[in-house]
């Protein structure tokens, strides 16, 4: 006897193209308010961003994970959440602290290497991004469980990057949540390279969203770089998640711009001509064509919008390099809960301050 058991496929959604026109069937209904408020982050974020990079180039902040290219993911995603959904963000997400409340100089701090960038509060429901790659899974998949087993109507959103699914981390995190049905969305910024590694030699599979199947709930691949898009179908998951339907993966397809950090080279394994396709299906550039078609924008408007950012971005700054850390703290987070202060720590900050 012979019959077919499984049967599945993924799809591939683009709403807004690189020209900035949209598909009208599937356009969704947002608000204008709402639109142009997307827009205002993803220009905010690009300039905060850039500002970061030469930052860094001289001294002022430490090793930065750059983000351009990939603000259709981010924005629309974030966006698409309520207050009650928890956010598990990798560190090229920083951003997004600032979308929840956390003013742009506090996240600073922690690539300035001062743990008071990463004191945030609970109530933002925003898990503090850590380096290793993939860890934040397993920990949303947890936190989807428990949101579960309180009978809470809330979802997860756990992002992650393609080198992240090359990770055991990725692959326990969907088969947990595949398993226990948890209101997880797994968003993977698919922007083509995991450090030096290309996509293509990470997996044999035609997609990352395909890897949903085999854990037992739905995948879709979307356009990253259509905010629509991303903010459409990120957003009815979560609803689908806040609803007791179970986990879902999105794979959004994207570019970074940049380095991996600010410690590596771009040029040592990919092309000029590469960047050039990418360049022109800038998120920015297509979702700014899609405000002047809807009347939304214009050129007076969008230049407030670059004077207002670019002026945020330089106070902001300003207030970063005003904040003066406690020394003492390199004593106080050595080690935590009672345990805090050993007795060799309390004689060497004694030494240290005359306390």
């Amino acid at each position: 006897m012979k019959k077919r058991v499984f049967e599945g496929g993924v799809d591939y959604v683009q709403i807004l193209d690189k020209d900035g026109k949209v598909d009208e069937e599937l356009e969704p209904k947002i608000a204008g308010d709402t639109l142009k408020k997307m827009y205002y982050h993803m220009v905010l974020q690009r300039k905060w961003d850039r500002k970061n990079m030469a930052l860094q180039r001289t001294g002022r902040i430490f090793t930065y994970a750059p983000c351009e290219g990939q603000e259709g993911v981010q924005i629309g995603a974030m966006m698409a959440t309520e207050a009650q959904d928890w956010i598990f963000p990798t560190y090229r997400e920083s951003y997004l602290y600032h979308l929840r409340g956390v003013p742009l100089w506090k996240i600073n701090l922690t690539w300035r290497g001062m743990e008071d960038g990463l004191k945030l509060d609970p109530k933002l429901r925003m898990w503090p991004a850590a380096i290793p790659i993939g860890t934040q899974l397993p920990y949303g998949a947890g936190a989807g469980y428990t949101i579960k087993m309180r009978g809470e109507k809330a979802a997860v959103l756990v992002f992650g990057g393609d080198g992240a699914t090359s990770e055991g981390e990725f692959h326990d995190a969907l088969n947990f949540s595949g398993v226990f049905e948890t209101p997880c969305v797994f968003l993977i910024s698919n922007n083509g390279w995991a450090i030096s590694t290309p996509r293509k030699i990470q997996t044999k599979a035609e997609t990352i969203a395909q890897k949903a199947l085999a854990y037992g709930f739905q995948g879709l691949q979307v356009d990253g770089n259509d905010i629509l898009a991303v903010y459409k179908y990120v957003k009815e998951a979560l609803e689908r998640a806040r609803s007791g339907k179970g986990p879902f993966l999105i794979e959004a397809i994207t570019y970074r711009m940049g380095p991996h950090t600010t410690a590596d080279d771009p040029k040592r394994y990919r092309s000029e001509e590469e960047v050039a396709y990418w360049r022109e299906r800038d998120p920015i550039e297509r979702f700014k064509k899609y405000l002047y078609r809807k009347n939304l924008l214009n050129e007076e408007e969008e230049k407030k919008i670059e004077e207002e950012t670019q002026k945020i971005v330089e106070e902001e700054v300003k207030k970063m390099e005003e904040f003066k850390p406690d020394p003492k703290d390199i004593f106080k987070y050595q080690y935590g809960g009672k345990f805090a202060l050993t007795k060799n720590l309390e004689e060497q900050m004694k030494e240290c301050f005359g306390e």
